[in-house]
């Protein structure tokens, strides 16, 4: 069954060969469909999570797991990182958090003004505030964390080649960030990774919480960032159809070669 844009499709196709070079080509492509109904599932939440009133939207979380792990590493007042991959719904997942911790969340702001204010309205609501993907934002990142605060970010975007090293993610070379190592190495912040799971039959989101990779925390930058993309990768697997395998997360090859067309 082809579900979805061609372009989607083939991009989709290319990551998971890549990602999972032992599924057969039906396997794939079941896959595949799956994941283009999840990311259309994805969209479709988005408007809810963005104009329901936030209880009504944190009334869709059935179950928490790990939030002990939360619970201990805030006792610690060393501050959060908290990595929210493109898994499930992360707008779920970051209302939950920021509803009980004062958190600071970076984004990247889009072109569109009307858009972009749309965005921090939304996502500003409860203890969250936002903060954009420059300079400025990284400083409001540093200062949350020296305060014992969270933040959070999306882990697994392609940065700028200033920003990023080259680090395996499913044991192809991905261009990576580094933000995350270098935050943790300047102010010795916790990391945690998770997502919100979607539930079968429309019955709400299961959240998840789990350590990072104990390797994020390494002082060596390249061992850090593949610390990083193991902690993505091991939320990926519990939910792999959820993930959102459209993103050309290889485009850049470390030869100069290009993955899509």
């Amino acid at each position: 069954m082809n579900v979805g844009p061609t372009r989607m499709r083939q991009t989709t196709r290319q990551n998971l060969r890549l990602c999972f070079p032992e599924l057969s080509e039906t396997e794939v492509n079941r896959l595949a469909a799956q994941s283009l109904r999840e990311t259309a599932k994805t969209a479709l939440e988005m408007g809810k999570c963005w104009l329901l009133p936030l209880d009504r939207v944190l009334a869709l979380v059935r179950e928490v797991e790990g939030e002990q792990i939360m619970a201990r590493a805030w006792a610690e007042n060393k501050g959060i990182i908290l990595l929210a991959p493109h898994l499930g719904n992360w707008e779920v997942f970051g209302y939950y958090f920021t509803e009980r911790y004062p958190s600071t969340f970076m984004y990247q702001p889009p072109k569109n003004l009307y858009f972009d204010t749309m965005i921090k309205n939304a996502r500003s609501r409860g203890r969250a505030r936002l903060t954009p993907t420059n300079r400025q934002g990284v400083a409001q990142l540093l200062k949350a964390l020296n305060q014992g605060e969270m933040v959070g970010l999306l882990p697994d975007q392609e940065p700028t080649e200033e920003g990023g090293e080259f680090a395996p993610f499913f044991g192809t070379p991905a261009l990576s960030m580094t933000l995350v190592s270098r935050l943790v190495q300047r102010t010795g912040a916790r990391v945690l990774c998770g997502f919100a799971e979607r539930l079968p039959r429309g019955a709400g989101f299961r959240l998840r919480v789990r350590e990072a990779d104990p390797q994020i925390y390494a002082a060596d930058l390249q061992a850090s960032v593949a610390g990083l993309n193991r902690s993505v990768e091991s939320c990926v697997t519990e939910a792999v159809a959820q993930y959102q395998w459209e993103y050309k997360r290889f485009k850049r090859r470390p030869d100069g070669s290009r993955l899509y067309r």
